[in-house]
């Protein structure tokens, strides 16, 4: 079965911050670093970082070019492949853009994530089947920074995966939390997806 083409946009802006205000967030080192290795280890056809922030989409054109064909390059490149398939964007719809361009017209399915709890969720095993079926047009995973994706986003995209959240132990238990790095959901996520569950799905006990 061939997996079909999956891309990656970690969005910075439109999103959340804490007073449900519309804002544009800064691109971190650490979320360029992680959710590439992490697109290249599950086999992403592309990772997109969006920010129509000029002076932000620099240093991450800087850091890029660093990895692919700078000294990091040449110091490490293993890692200089993981950076090849990002690129730093100005809009969602340049995003969609260009993975249409790549794919004869087709514009790509939008899954979006969230962490907030919503009505109408696709359950990750459900999901995963659907990645199997035959003639699937190209996924674009959305992830907000910030306190999340706008409600615009959510409601463009036509699937939304449940939120990434621990297990509800009965007993006494603390507050709810539910706060992950983004570079640590978009881990989960991929993994719950596309990871191997031939060999990461144990049967036997520690010795």
């Amino acid at each position: 079965m061939n997996k079909p083409d999956i891309y990656l946009a970690l969005l910075h802006y439109p999103v959340y911050n804490k007073h449900r205000e519309v804002v544009t967030t800064a691109v971190t080192n650490i979320d360029v670093h992680d959710i590439s290795r992490s697109g290249r280890t599950y086999g992403l056809a592309g990772v997109f970082f969006v920010t129509p922030i000029e002076a932000q989409q620099g240093l991450v054109s800087e850091l890029l070019g660093h990895w692919t064909e700078g000294p990091g390059f040449r110091a490490n490149p293993v890692r200089a492949e993981a950076f090849r398939r990002s690129r730093i964007v100005n809009t969602l719809e340049e995003v969609i853009e260009t993975i249409q361009d790549r794919h004869d017209g087709i514009p790509p399915d939008l899954v979006a994530t969230s962490a907030r709890e919503t009505e109408g969720v696709t359950g990750y095993e459900a999901y995963r089947e659907r990645l199997r079926q035959p003639d699937i047009r190209p996924q674009l995973l959305l992830f907000g920074t910030g306190w999340g994706l706008v409600e615009g986003v959510l409601d463009r995209a036509g699937t939304r995966l449940m939120p990434v959240q621990a297990e509800k132990w009965e007993g006494p238990t603390e507050a709810p939390y539910n706060h992950l790095s983004v570079r640590s959901a978009v881990g989960i996520v991929l993994d719950r997806l596309l990871g191997d569950r031939a060999t990461n799905v144990g049967t036997g006990s520690a010795s």
